[in-house]
């Protein structure tokens, strides 16, 4: 009997890897780069960005001129996820 859930031993490209492991970190560090630009605009956008992260998103993309470096990051890193996750 073969379970779908159990390993097959097949080890993942370390290109894969390094690209997602790349990937997530800049989205981790857009995300808090996100929330310090929206904390030192308005306290409000903070909390908002903190405990609802994809207003964070919606705030930096109507906030291009304070918050654009940010997007920029977010769309390199899900770049990078989408292509380690091509060559899986």
């Amino acid at each position: 009997m073969s379970h779908s859930f159990i390993s097959t031993g097949e080890i993942m490209d370390p290109l894969t890897i390094i690209l997602i492991f790349f990937g997530v970190i800049l989205l981790i560090a857009s995300w808090f780069q996100l929330l310090i630009t929206a904390f030192n605009e308005e306290f409000t956008w903070g909390l908002c960005a903190l405990f609802l992260p994809p207003i964070a998103y919606l705030y930096g993309i109507t906030k291009w001129n304070l918050a654009g470096d940010s997007i920029k990051m977010v769309i390199i890193g899900w770049a990078l996820v989408g292509l380690g996750a091509s060559t899986i």
